[in-house]
Formats: C-alpha cells, structure tokens, sequence
C-alpha cells in the first residue's frame, strides 16, 4: 500500500513533495500513483533506441519535471542524467542509465501496488 512511510523508505522528500501539493496528502499520494505508468517511460526507451534525440530529450524531460514535482529523488537523479546527455544530443551508451531508470520506475510502482 502506498504510503507516507513506503515512500520515505523510498527515498523520496515526502515533505517537499507535499508541500507543493499544498500539504494535500491525498492527491500527492494520487499523483505518485500515475508516476509508474508514465507514458514519458515508454516514449524515452523507444526513441533512445532510434537514437531519436531530439524525442528521447522530450520525454526525460517530462520525466524529469514530473518526478522532480513528487520529490522522488531516487527516480529523479538518472533520470537528471540522461536529461543533461539527450540535451546535448550526445551519442554515447544510454543503457546504463535507461536500466537505473527502470530499475527505479519498478520499485515505484511496488510500492504504489494495493
């Protein structure tokens, strides 16, 4: 069940997540609860594989801002990484970081499992 606790566990800075969710428990918790089913996860993965760029750095971004609202730090700092790269449009291997992402996105959505 996700709760306060699981996601301090996590690694996430509840606090500062819920602050700008207006200290609303409830629809912070909500809004954690879609972060696993991102369709930026998808998107990313398909279009580094392309080595579309340009897309790969539209969806980290998202990510990145949408995890980056929910202070969930752990998700956040690979996907910060692969952000700055795709930025730069940087032809190297993304796949460590595209496995720390998922890695991360798995645990995340354990934790957000009823």
């Amino acid at each position: 069940m996700l709760t306060l606790a699981a996601l301090k566990e996590y690694g996430a800075n509840v606090e500062e997540g819920l602050a700008r969710c207006a200290n609303h428990e409830s629809l912070y918790l909500r809004l954690v609860k879609t972060m696993p089913g991102n369709a930026g996860f998808p998107a990313l993965y398909e279009a580094v594989g392309k080595k579309d760029y340009p897309s790969a750095f539209q969806a980290a971004h998202g990510l990145k801002g949408a995890a980056g609202n929910l202070s969930l730090t752990p998700l956040m700092k690979p996907i910060y990484e692969i952000t700055e790269l795709l930025r730069a449009s940087k032809e190297t291997d993304y796949s460590p970081l595209l496995e720390a992402i998922e890695a991360q996105r798995k645990k995340l959505e354990a934790i957000c499992q009823d």
